[in-house]
């Protein structure tokens, strides 16, 4: 994709520009050996090696494969910038010719295809590019700048390890926070931001029904968890229709339902694996309480004795949700829009995924926090679906294969942008 040049002429976009080739090989790399959450060994390496040769004073494995690089350039407030490093075990399915091939073992100890199909390379690829862009630039800026790797986003690790490793206090503690996230619903290169929350809460949970076993045909015999089971999955669903304030959006998907073995034996255990979506802390409390209750309570009225009540364990895989702060992401969201054009930079609804960027902001509220989304679809895919109707390949899809060019040319200049507006001299 060809981007036009900005409305306000900048230097940001020639240093971008002048890296950029150097950056889509850099993705390239990343993208052909991606590695799981926590195991970003070679990755953080390359990061890493990148920030050392652009002057930065690097730390590595903070919070397990977690990189810091630091570039002190006087006295002014302190900016951390991070991008995610993890792939997902998913099987590419793109036909790009450095498509990954690698494969791995979970940790659940499934071996699977690996892939970067969320786009985290191209959020390496564009932090190189501004750590490069701020080293060659310190004339224009004052203060500090924390550039972080970080692992485990996927599983909603990363942040919490680095935190709990000292980032915050090892290292300059940050006045800003900045990111960015492709997006598989825009067009690529151009910009959506939103001000509040932005992304959800994250749980996942597990309810344990159990039984009392027996014959398919003597069910007078046994207590049934299929049944008790499919009870709790429709009685779930009241806790978002009747018991959440419609004007706060919150979604319990029950996404398997493990039970039996043979046609004509009644199992004695049921296994429910559930997504909890929201917001606010006090929705999600109020969601995870009403699971555990309800579970209960539907065991009771069906019979079960208190011997054999559900079991309802809330993973620990939390992933809070992120909010982007004012003032913060109204100026950036101007200052956007006066480099790229109002055809370029846009609001954007929130959204029900996870990302554990919002950590950092929870960590200290202090901290002003903004993570925005650049598109990544490329121009004639959109244009064909938006003629035909047609679905796009979303993230986490073994087919997403945004244009990785105008991802990373736009990502970077504008966080580039961004880092000089807030350090500005």
């Amino acid at each position: 994709m060809t981007l036009a040049s900005p409305a306000v002429a900048d230097p940001a976009h020639d240093l971008t520009q002048h890296e950029l080739p150097s950056l889509v090989a850099l993705y390239r790399d990343l993208h052909a050996h991606p590695e799981l959450s926590m195991a970003e060994v070679q990755t953080a390496a390359k990061l890493a090696s990148e920030a050392r040769k652009a002057g930065y004073e690097v730390t590595e494995k903070v919070g397990g494969t977690g990189v810091v690089a630091v570039l002190r350039n006087g006295p002014g407030p302190v900016v951390l910038i991070r991008a995610d490093m993890d792939a997902l075990p998913v099987a590419e399915e793109t036909g790009l010719p450095f498509a990954s091939k690698v494969r791995a073992t979970t940790e659940e100890g499934n071996e699977s295809g690996v892939m970067h199909a969320c786009g985290h390379d191209t959020h390496m690829a564009a932090w190189v590019g501004v750590l490069r862009n701020l080293a060659a630039s310190k004339e224009r800026w004052s203060g500090t700048v924390v550039m972080i790797g970080q692992p485990g986003e996927e599983r909603g690790k990363g942040a919490v390890a680095m935190l709990d490793d000292g980032l915050f206090t090892r290292f300059p503690k940050p006045h800003y926070a900045l990111a960015f996230h492709d997006s598989a619903s825009q067009l690529a290169g151009t910009i959506g931001m939103r001000s509040g929350y932005a992304l959800a809460n994250v749980d996942s949970v597990d309810v344990v029904v159990h039984g009392i076993g027996g014959h398919g045909a003597y069910p007078h015999m046994t207590k049934d968890p299929i049944v008790l089971g499919a009870k709790i999955v429709m009685a779930l669903q009241t806790l978002v229709s009747r018991e959440t304030d419609p004007q706060d959006p919150s979604v319990i998907t029950v996404g398997a339902f493990h039970a039996g073995s043979k046609h004509n034996v009644i199992s004695d255990q049921a296994t429910l694996l559930l997504t909890v979506r929201s917001y606010k802390p006090e929705v999600r409390k109020a969601l995870l309480d009403g699971i555990a209750r309800v579970a209960r309570g539907e065991a009771i009225a069906s019979g079960f004795p208190e011997s054999a009540m559900p079991v309802v364990t809330v993973k620990n895989e939390f992933t809070p949700s992120t909010y982007n702060t004012e003032p913060l992401t109204g100026r950036l969201s101007a200052l956007f829009t006066s480099r790229f054009g109002k055809e370029r930079v846009f609001d954007v609804p929130a959204v029900m995924a996870g990302e554990d960027f919002g950590r950092f902001y929870l960590a200290d509220n202090a901290i002003q926090s903004t993570i925005f989304w650049v598109g990544g679809v490329p121009k004639a895919k959109w244009e064909a679906a938006q003629a035909s109707g047609a679905k796009l390949p979303s993230l986490h899809s073994p087919a997403w294969a945004p244009d990785a060019e105008a991802v990373i040319a736009t990502a970077t200049e504008s966080l580039t942008a961004a880092a000089w507006d807030l350090l500005k001299k």
